[in-house]
Parts: C-alpha cells; sequence; structure tokens
C-alpha cells in the first residue's frame, strides 16, 4: 500500500505519514524497502512509498480505530483483487472498477509525463553547465598536469591581467611577502615555487636573489580567484 493512499485512508496529510515511516526506518522497525517512487503534486515531485501489509498496520498503528478499519478493509480489497484473475475481463463491467482502471492509467501517464519533464530539464542545465565549464575544465587540464612553472609577468598575461595587479592580488590574498617572496605554506601546498639565484652588484658584490615561480596548480588556483574578484565587482 502506498504512504499516499494510507493518508487518504487516515484523513491526514502526506507529509505526517511520510515522517511517521521515516521515524519507523529510523528505528529499524519497518522491513520494506527505503526506496520511493517519485509522484507529481501541481507540478512538484514528491515521495511515495509502498508498504507491505505488516509495515502499513506499523504506521497506522497510533491513529483511531475507525481508521485502522479502513486500512483493514483496504488491504482485504487488495488481497481479493490479486486472488482474481489477472485478465479479469467481465470486471470491466462493474463502473468502480473501470473507473479505478482509467484513473491509474491517468495518474501513471501524468507522473511519467512529469518525470520526463523534470529529466529534459536536468539534462538541458547539465549540458549548459558542461558548454560554460568547458573553458574552466580546458585551462585547468592544460596548465595542472603541466610541470612548467610561471614568473608573475607570464602568469599575468595567462590570466589577463598586469603583473603589477596580479602581484598585489597575491600579496591581498596571503600568497606572497611584500618583498613578493612566496610563503612557506604556499610552497608546500604546491601552489608555489622558489628560484634562488645571484647577481654580481658593482659595489657589494655577488647578492643572492629569490624569485617566486606559480606552479600549475597554482596557476590554475590563481585564475580561479581571478574569476571570482571579476564576479564579485561585476555584482
Amino acid at each position: 500500500m502506498s504512504s499516499r493512499e494510507i493518508a487518504d485512508l487516515v484523513e491526514a496529510r502526506h507529509n505526517d505519514v511520510i515522517a511517521t515511516i521515516e521515524r519507523l526506518f529510523a528505528k529499524n522497525l519497518l522491513r520494506s524497502s527505503r526506496k520511493s517512487r517519485r509522484e507529481s503534486t501541481g507540478g512538484r515531485p514528491v515521495d511515495v512509498y509502498d508498504l507491505t501489509e505488516r509495515d502499513t498496520h506499523l504506521v497506522v498503528a497510533g491513529y483511531s480505530d475507525e481508521h485502522r478499519a479502513r486500512v483493514i478493509d483496504r488491504w482485504q480489497e487488495l488481497e481479493e483483487m490479486i486472488a482474481k484473475p489477472a485478465f479479469d475481463i467481465s470486471s470491466l463491467n462493474d463502473p468502480k472498477v473501470l473507473l479505478a482502471l482509467l484513473t491509474d492509467n491517468v495518474r501513471k501517464v501524468v507522473t511519467l509525463e512529469a518525470d520526463n519533464t523534470e529529466l529534459t530539464k536536468e539534462n538541458h542545465l547539465l549540458e549548459v553547465k558542461v558548454e560554460q565549464d568547458a573553458p574552466k575544465v580546458a585551462f585547468h587540464d592544460m596548465v595542472v598536469v603541466s610541470h612548467k612553472t610561471y614568473n608573475a609577468a607570464q602568469a599575468a598575461k595567462i590570466i589577463g591581467t598586469g603583473r603589477t595587479r596580479l602581484l598585489q592580488f597575491m600579496r591581498q590574498k596571503g600568497w606572497i611577502t611584500r618583498s613578493n617572496e612566496p610563503y612557506q605554506a604556499k610552497i608546500e601546498a604546491g601552489l608555489l615555487d622558489v628560484k634562488l639565484g645571484t647577481f654580481e652588484h658593482p659595489i657589494d658584490g655577488t647578492i643572492p636573489t629569490c624569485s617566486t615561480l606559480i606552479t600549475g596548480k597554482g596557476l590554475a588556483k590563481l585564475e580561479a580567484l581571478w574569476r571570482e574578484r571579476d564576479a564579485d565587482l561585476l555584482a
């Protein structure tokens, strides 16, 4: 018996019946499958549980004697229907049986159409999402897979800004120090690297240098942060 039919028989809101079913499932008292089917109500899909006779009686245990009697009577009707031949043509002479069959078929068609409409919408949204994300995915795969590192000028050109603005942005995000040297945490995270070198000063002699390099992983992260920054500015 479906949770929707139970709600009708006990004159309760379907949501309240669902809450009772979920509570009994949480206590491991129901033996029915937790699987539910989807039906559409006013264009909105809702969960509908199908329960065994035992579990149905547990769900309605807290309702009045009259309501429980309705459920018992309905189960007897269902059992009698199952006991009858699968294709009892003579039963179609009964207007009630014919109306019930027509109503059930209409419900199934409406539910199927609603599910198909919902799936079509979801598929369309997924296609749009994939199309929108394609450049981002391509950029990510290109730079992350590569083992190449980039200096600030190269990274700024790829992202679409200037070297000075990118360095300022990296300082704001806590990637580099005021002297544009990388923080150790960013190096350990694989976002930045450092190139040590020297140059000959005409007066002071050999002076050590430290250049910040951006890894492929770091460039992908910076590009994403830069896009978020642009989105915030447009908001």
